[in-house]
């Protein structure tokens, strides 16, 4: 839909990332504009066609998530809204038990948004991730600004620091090198931050400006949401989404924290398709390679996730697998297991209701 107004039109879309980058980016370009934003996780092209109705003359800028589970979803997000600034986060394994197993698929199913944005317009991909190399570029007529921390790039993270609330780096940005300060955990987030750094300066906004959004933005629900309760106990929600470099990302903010024990619940990883015993074993032996006290696997096919972890030589008896009905019986061991000081990641798709599990855990280790 061509709304006739000369403001941005931002899509994102990514396997991963793309709440997280619409926020920030969003939290920067309130700093001086109004904005019409997207809610968190309302990013189906169904979404977007109740977008398309609420999009007004008095926004001076439009950020959207473009969530895509099969072909064809981002086209018809792109028929509804056609953006003129779009970001393709990454290409990882959300979804891809519905493109054959093949990342070539998935890839040419995220490039939708490249064939249906402004041909002349401005996109942003990661230079560190392998798979976006796959995105189909090379017909496209508008501009391509990259960022990475690895690999060079126009927009590239350094001296990097992490800490329990707080990440800090900096990016060069006109030949001066300042520093930004982002209010979450993880590495992921220095890629999240570095997309909404690189659309909010080729918007032209200025360094402080960026700064001051990064540092005041408002967390999605259930993203890696740290709660600190009674005895130093803490807990790591990340209840939204689960698939491999999500996993792997919140595993590593858990061990990051720094904490007495570290106990990780992970859940099922959904719709990764035919090789999905192979990713959940990957996942047992990422845990196996680092030092996590006691891991529980939740839900039905997350017990490769165990078989995996004790394949790689993890202690077998640090190993609980616990099904969706034996609910009751996972707090009871929770209960026993937990001590001071002790971190616990819970980590799973929302369809497996795992924030229940956050929630026993708030009420049960409140601080009075």
């Amino acid at each position: 839909m061509d709304f006739n107004y000369n403001k941005p039109i931002i899509a994102i879309t990514g396997s991963a990332g793309k709440t997280m980058v619409k926020t920030m980016t969003s939290s920067i370009l309130r700093e001086r504009w109004v904005l019409f934003e997207s809610k968190d996780y309302y990013n189906t092209f169904q979404h977007t066609q109740e977008h398309a109705k609420q999009i007004s003359c008095i926004h001076r800028a439009v950020v959207l998530e473009y969530g895509m589970a099969f072909p064809g979803a981002i086209t018809e997000h792109c028929k509804f809204v056609q953006p003129n600034m779009g970001i393709i986060t990454n290409v990882g394994l959300a979804h891809i038990g519905n493109f054959e197993g093949k990342v070539e698929l998935l890839a040419a199913a995220k490039s939708e948004l490249i064939k249906g944005m402004n041909p002349t317009g401005t996109l942003f991909t990661n230079n560190d991730d392998e798979n976006s190399k796959l995105l189909h570029t090379s017909d496209f007529k508008g501009k391509i600004i990259t960022i990475g921390i690895e690999s060079e790039a126009d927009y590239q993270a350094r001296r990097m620091e992490f800490s329990e609330d707080e990440t800090i780096f900096t990016v060069t940005l006109d030949e001066n090198e300042y520093s930004f300060s982002i209010p979450v955990v993880g590495y992921h987030n220095v890629y999240n931050a570095l997309f909404a750094i690189a659309i909010s300066h080729q918007l032209g906004f200025l360094p402080l400006e960026i700064q001051t959004g990064l540092k005041n933005i408002k967390k999605p629900n259930h993203r890696l949401d740290v709660r600190r309760l009674k005895d130093g106990i803490t807990v790591i929600d990340d209840t939204v989404h689960a698939h491999p470099p999500a996993m792997k990302a919140a595993i590593d903010v858990l061990l990051s924290l720094k904490g007495s024990k570290k106990i990780a619940i992970l859940g099922t990883m959904p719709e990764i398709g035919p090789n999905s015993k192979k990713y959940h074993e990957d996942i047992g032996r990422y845990v196996a390679s680092h030092k996590i006290d006691f891991l529980y696997t939740y839900g039905g096919y997350s017990v490769n996730i165990g078989i995996g972890a004790i394949a790689a030589h993890y202690p077998q008896e640090k190993v609980k697998h616990i099904t969706v009905s034996q609910i009751e019986m996972l707090y009871e061991n929770l209960v026993k297991t937990i001590e001071p000081g002790n971190i616990i990641l819970v980590k799973g798709a929302s369809g497996l209701n795992m924030y229940d599990i956050v929630r026993f855990l708030c009420k049960y280790y409140k601080i009075e």
